[in-house]
């Protein structure tokens, strides 16, 4: 066996191997295994039907579903009992190398594809091919598919992944799948700038606050604390609106804001040091980027503090000379408790960090919010909001519902009833679906009833014809029902036209003359409606109190 360090040799595989190796590490805690073996990797790596592995089975006439099997027997029959971190096996680490170099040399690719661990792995039979998953193999010829593998992964995702085209000039800030910050940070600028991001209402005392912490030559990281659903987030969204609209001093006007993903982190760090080389990958990549990088660390004290998990001592050890330094600038954000609880019994960490104060927004400042929010739940949903509807979301939620806080419990509560009112529109109306329901449910008791009848089992008459009755009234009721939401359907069709054509006309600018005959049609239909629907409607065509 060649004597090739792990970490390059990891660093080595494309993105879709890498993701495999991750799961098959999390198939192998998962399971109590003892080792990564080649099975676990195979099992993950057979999954993804558009990349190399299925492709050459597939071109070989073999049934991904039988290998899949046998590799699900392989990986049952491993030994179990196994409480700590796997290792990588010494048979996969092998693979490893031999599909690199196959790669390197005779491709000239510059990153380990599934195709090329297949190919090293039915190259040397002798050396694998001891274990019964390998019978399924057999079919593939190694000399073969060597000949023509681009041919035969031609249609294989993996021909576009990044190590395998031209890279961009390492001075860009890359966000690529194979950059730290492209895996496990999100891009609040760059959203921003795409416009994915929500407005940001009534939280400008605190951005304020944040963006002088941030220009200071000390202790120039703050931390949001507030209770959840607060906003925390939100302050850090409001921040790189700003930064993008160029509404920030001198300073900060070329930052990016990076949120560091925690569950991607951690997810599939499953071999000791895995996690803390991941963090100190994001933190190299964050020093070196050419534009400068705020950190944005949500649930701060999972990372920072004494509340992580697993090797969160670790991640501690190497953020705070980090920030010591200067050389990491962060905005985090945590609870009240966790702040009090970790955060200030650590003198170290309270020097590093400026607390800013998230207090929950009242009732009035949640309707500003919600306000603002509006037209997106709107396009969102596809119906209209009243404003009434929004000061009753407001008041009610801070009145009624404990346990959660403002402004997050009232867009809760109007996002719920916006999409009530949606499926109003284009679903079948309650009442109707309960009447469905109830004569199906009477149908199946009376063909049991005939049946035991017919077996002379019991003489149940009686409830025979008392089933009889209330299948028929309902039917009846049913039959009433469905012309009547027919009608009302066409109605709310009508009206909402109406209220378009209305928007139209009113962004247009249009005369005066046209705009009061519109509202007049919109007004007349809304009345016709209201007296079709009376007080108790079938659909909902609007989010009212």
């Amino acid at each position: 066996m060649l004597n090739i360090d792990l970490k390059p040799l990891i660093n080595h595989l494309n993105a879709h191997c890498l993701r495999a190796t991750e799961n098959a590490a999390g198939l192998c805690v998962a399971r109590g295994h003892y080792e990564i073996a080649i099975e676990h990797l195979l099992l993950m790596l057979i999954e993804d039907t558009h990349a190399d592995f299925q492709q050459i089975l597939r071109h070989y006439e073999i049934d991904p579903a039988v290998v899949e099997k046998s590799l699900q027997h392989a990986v049952e029959i491993d030994k179990t009992g196994n409480s700590g971190r796997p290792v990588f096996a010494p048979l996969l680490l092998e693979l490893f190398q031999e599909a690199w170099l196959w790669g390197s040399i005779e491709q000239g690719l510059d990153k380990i594809r599934s195709g090329s661990l297949l190919i090293a792995l039915v190259s040397n039979r002798s050396r694998y091919g001891q274990a019964d998953y390998f019978e399924s193999l057999r079919k593939i010829s190694a000399e073969n598919l060597r000949r023509h593998f681009l041919d035969i992964t031609a249609g294989s995702k993996e021909n576009t992944l990044a190590g395998e085209i031209p890279q961009p000039s390492s001075a860009e800030v890359k966000r690529d799948e194979d950059t730290a910050l492209g895996k496990y940070t999100i891009d609040f600028t760059g959203q921003a700038r795409a416009g994915q991001i929500d407005p940001v209402f009534c939280r400008d005392r605190e951005i304020r606050q944040i963006v002088d912490i941030l220009s200071r030559r000390r202790k120039n990281n703050p931390i949001a604390v507030g209770e959840a659903g607060v906003g925390k987030t939100a302050v850090v969204e409001g921040l790189a609106l700003q930064i993008v609209e160029g509404q920030v001093p001198d300073s900060l006007k070329n930052v990016e804001i990076y949120g560091l993903d925690l569950g991607l982190l951690q997810a599939g760090a499953s071999v000791k040091g895995e996690f803390e080389n991941r963090l100190k990958a994001v933190i190299a990549e964050v020093k070196s980027s050419p534009k400068p990088i705020v950190l944005f660390i949500d649930e701060a004290h999972t990372l920072i503090g004494a509340g992580g998990t697993a090797g969160g001592s670790d991640a501690a050890n190497l953020l705070k000379p980090a920030l010591a330094r200067g050389e990491l600038r962060t905005i985090a954000a945590t609870t009240w408790s966790e702040y009090k609880k970790y955060f200030e019994k650590d003198a170290a960490l309270a020097r590093r960090f400026q607390l800013v104060k998230l207090d929950e927004p009242s009732p009035a400042e949640t309707m500003t919010i919600l306000r603002g929010l509006r037209d997106k739940y709107e396009q969102a949903h596809g119906v209209y909001i009243r404003d009434d509807a929004i000061v009753a979301a407001a008041q009610l939620s801070a009145r009624y519902i404990s346990g959660r806080q403002l402004p997050d419990k009232a867009v809760d509560v109007l996002d719920t009833v916006a999409a009530r009112v949606k499926l109003s529109v284009s679903a079948k109306p309650e009442r109707i679906e309960e009447l469905e329901r109830q004569i199906q449910t009477w149908e199946r008791e009376l063909s049991a009833l005939r049946r035991d009848i017919a077996a002379n089992v019991c003489l149940e008459d009686e409830l025979t014809v008392e089933l009889t009755n209330k299948i028929n009234q309902s039917q009846e009721a049913l039959k009433n029902l469905l012309p009547h939401w027919e009608t009302e359907r066409e109605q709310v069709s009508h009206l909402l036209e109406l209220r378009q054509r209305l928007a139209q006309l009113s962004a247009e600018e249009s005369s005066l003359t046209e705009l009061a005959t519109l509202k007049q049609e919109v007004s007349t239909a809304m009345t016709a409606l209201t007296e079709l629907q009376g007080k108790t409607p079938l659909i909902h065509y609007e989010v009212t109190p």
